[in-house]
């Protein structure tokens, strides 16, 4: 089989600040944005990677879940415990400082894990957790 991560998805409540922390913080490109208001639907990525996107989706939007799930997913986004990624860069020290310089939430500076990597953590608008880790 031949298979590849295409998308992703992560919730915002925000769709603005959402956009600003991913493009202008983390310098990725606008794929596409659609919808209205809080109820957009915006793909984001890192350039030169067509292939991998990441679908940052309002959570209310489901049809599938009922409000008490909706509810709890507010509330676990608010708590910062319903979504994570984990990005990758060469240059951790640059990267965080960045990002840091754009005003996103620290979690983590850099440090060197237990388990034998290097990383940090920050916070979305929406509270979802970004771990960045050092390839070597």
């Amino acid at each position: 089989m031949d298979i590849t991560i295409h998308t992703t998805s992560l919730p915002h409540d925000d769709p603005d600040a959402s956009l600003a922390f991913y493009r202008d913080a983390l310098g990725f490109e606008v794929r596409s944005d659609v919808g209205r208001g809080r109820m957009r639907w915006i793909t984001v990525g890192p350039a030169g990677q067509p292939g991998t996107s990441i679908l940052l989706s309002p959570p209310a939007a489901d049809p599938g879940i009922t409000d008490d799930e909706r509810r709890m997913v507010a509330e676990m986004m608010a708590k910062g415990t319903f979504g994570w990624i984990l990005l990758a860069t060469g240059d951790l020290k640059s990267t965080f400082e960045q990002v840091q310089a754009a005003g996103a939430e620290v979690v983590q500076e850099p440090m060197d894990q237990p388990y034998g990597v290097r990383d940090c953590a920050f916070r979305d608008p929406a509270g979802n957790l970004v771990r960045i880790q050092e390839v070597r």
